[in-house]
């Protein structure tokens, strides 16, 4: 490899990782943490069995629920972020914009768990939009292309250094 274009290439896989340190590091430990979420409780909390596979009450029952557990804080729909059904399961799991999240049988209405719900909170860092909804595309997604252009550098300057010890080892060898 030419001399000059090695030299710039170790530059620009230099600089460009400087540049990205700090995004890198974010998304590579919120990544572990959400690789492991169902491991872990304190990321993600399990999710619970109910009684019957096909969900039987209705969401204004869901929301009386909702509005009987503290934790959650709710009074009423606007302050529910999302709803989600697992009829395999039997279990609605609600949460609510504080993070809480309750677990109900899908046909008693039991509350059958209540925890604080960190995954959400984890992918927001993740993306990026947690610090600020324009961080996520003008700086974690440059980021991450900067990301990929060292990895396609870092793989030239692994070949050529691999190419040039075998070359100098050949020619060693044909010496001795």
């Amino acid at each position: 490899m030419n001399p000059k274009l090695r030299q710039l290439s170790r530059q620009f896989h230099l600089w460009f990782a400087l540049a990205i340190i700090i995004p890198s590091l974010i998304v590579f430990g919120s990544g572990i943490l959400l690789q492991v979420k169902k491991q872990f409780d304190w990321v993600q909390p399990p999710t619970m069995t109910g009684t019957s596979a096909s969900p039987s009450m209705s969401f204004q029952q869901v929301l009386l629920i909702a509005q009987s557990v503290p934790e959650l804080d709710v009074s009423e729909w606007q302050q529910i972020d999302r709803i989600d059904v697992r009829p395999d399961k039997g279990v609605m799991k609600v949460v609510a914009s504080n993070r809480w999240e309750m677990q109900i049988d899908a046909h008693t209405g039991e509350v059958l768990h209540v925890a604080y719900r960190r995954s959400d909170i984890i992918e927001s860092i993740h993306d990026g939009s947690w610090f600020a909804e324009s961080a996520k595309l003008w700086l974690f997604l440059p980021a991450g292309i900067l990301l990929f252009l060292m990895w396609c550098s870092g793989t030239v300057l692994l070949y050529t250094t691999l190419s040039s010890k075998l070359k100098k080892r050949h020619s060693r060898s044909l010496r001795s």
